[in-house]
């Protein structure tokens, strides 16, 4: 300890660098390991999904909205994210027409569209989630009529739907917000 107090700031921070690369893993070894397919998962209503890490830019708590008259019901309003305005979608209504219940569990996906970004509405986020090769091969097949556009396989023990916002952001009815 006497030793770090005669060195000068530079060298400190010098010396932690050191010490932090020496105790770094190869990260990008694991997240890039081939077969694996990462996501972000998530409930909606009974339903448990999961979307692509590269489809969902940011996982926020349910900020104050504004309503915008003259919209459907599943478009909440808009909400001010860091200086700029994006529409709310309770995705729970847009799907299944069933209204989420706002809870201390419930999140925003923030996702990337056209001209901006959306916020989906979601009953809980359960974090990351990783897809092997065989929970691939042994996948199922969506079987919900609601979710066939969106959804192409269920996977794993608790059948996660691998949903796709790509599909769901291009989809007419809900690029169509207005009543």
């Amino acid at each position: 300890m006497n030793e770090a107090a005669n060195l000068s700031p530079f060298e400190v921070l010098a010396r932690y660098e050191r010490l932090s690369l020496a105790h770094t893993s190869d990260t990008r070894q694991t997240m890039e390991a081939p077969g694996l397919w990462r996501g972000i998962g998530y409930r909606v209503g009974s339903r448990l999904f999961v979307s692509s890490i590269d489809e969902i830019n940011e996982l926020l708590a349910v900020p104050v909205m504004t309503t915008v008259p003259g919209t459907q019901p599943w478009l909440l309003g808009v909400a001010n994210v860091r200086g700029n305005l994006v529409p709310v979608i309770d995705l729970g209504r847009f799907l299944f027409d069933a209204r989420t219940q706002v809870t201390e569990r419930t999140r925003l996906l923030i996702v990337r569209q056209g001209g901006g970004n959306v916020a989906l509405m979601v009953d809980e986020v359960f974090g990351q989630r990783t897809v092997d090769e065989i929970q691939r091969r042994d996948a199922e097949p969506e079987d919900d009529p609601r979710l066939a556009r969106f959804v192409d396989d269920r996977v794993g023990e608790q059948k996660l739907a691998l949903f796709s916002m790509g599909r769901l952001v291009r989809a007419p009815d809900f690029r169509q917000a207005a009543a």
